[in-house]
């Protein structure tokens, strides 16, 4: 529950070219001039940002310098062997 409570409470943007208005408390969508409305989100947050799930998003960051550390996360995926 705590993980839930502190999501639903934190300020959330998604950039989306497509998306109408978000389902999720306290959220906001990114349409247009995303490195502009990075750079102000980034003027006015006390912590750091974080990017979940978009490499393309990253890139388009990282090709505006607004990118200031990596943190990769591995997710190991177990294969079955095929039955002989």
């Amino acid at each position: 529950m705590g993980f839930a409570n502190r999501m639903n409470g934190i300020p959330k943007y998604v950039v989306s070219a497509t998306l109408g208005e978000p389902g999720w408390s306290n959220s906001t969508v990114i349409r247009e001039d995303i490195a502009e409305e990075i750079v102000e989100l980034k003027r006015r947050s006390d912590g750091g940002i974080l990017v979940n799930g978009s490499g393309h998003l990253v890139r388009t960051l990282a090709e505006h310098g607004l990118v200031d550390e990596y943190r990769p996360m591995v997710y190991p995926v177990e294969r079955q062997q095929a039955a002989a």
